[in-house]
């Protein structure tokens, strides 16, 4: 775990949280709702909306953990195991977008090239709960990756 925040390795951390959070806030269109939540910032639900975020940066924090992890472990090993798991995570971690609620990501789109109407609006906790079963999925998917391993 040392060796991800020694160089050149937290040289690519860096690059792959940020480039995870430019690509998430440009398939979610999260740059357009910026000017709409500064425009009715009474109406905004701030709470959700900070959660929503935190849980954004905690998944492009281990999307990028996880793909250095893995590229250690690969490069000593030779086989890695989690990698199926990080990727389930990095995906859904781009399915929900930003922001869940007021922004769409990749599932409503996909969907809606099929005519079918989906917002995570309709959810209990307008998707929020998606974001959270994300970040499990990539923090069981770290533990794989450290299990047994000296990274």
């Amino acid at each position: 775990m040392k060796k991800i925040f020694l160089r050149p390795y937290i040289y690519w951390f860096i690059l792959i949280f940020v480039l995870y959070l430019i690509i998430n806030i440009l398939i979610s269109g999260f740059y357009k709702t910026i000017f709409f939540i500064i425009l009715y910032f009474r109406t905004v639900d701030w709470l959700k909306l900070g959660i929503s975020l935190i849980l954004t940066l905690s998944i492009g924090f281990l999307v990028a953990l996880n793909s250095i992890l893995i590229y250690i472990k690969y490069k000593e090993n030779k086989k890695c195991k989690g990698i199926k798991s990080s990727a389930i995570g990095t995906v859904g971690g781009l399915i929900t977008g930003v922001c869940p609620l007021c922004i769409t990501g990749i599932l409503p789109i996909i969907f809606g090239v099929f005519g079918i109407s989906f917002s995570f609006a309709s959810l209990p906790f307008q998707g929020i709960e998606i974001q959270f079963l994300v970040l499990l999925v990539l923090l069981s998917s770290s533990f794989i990756i450290l299990k047994n391993d000296k990274v």
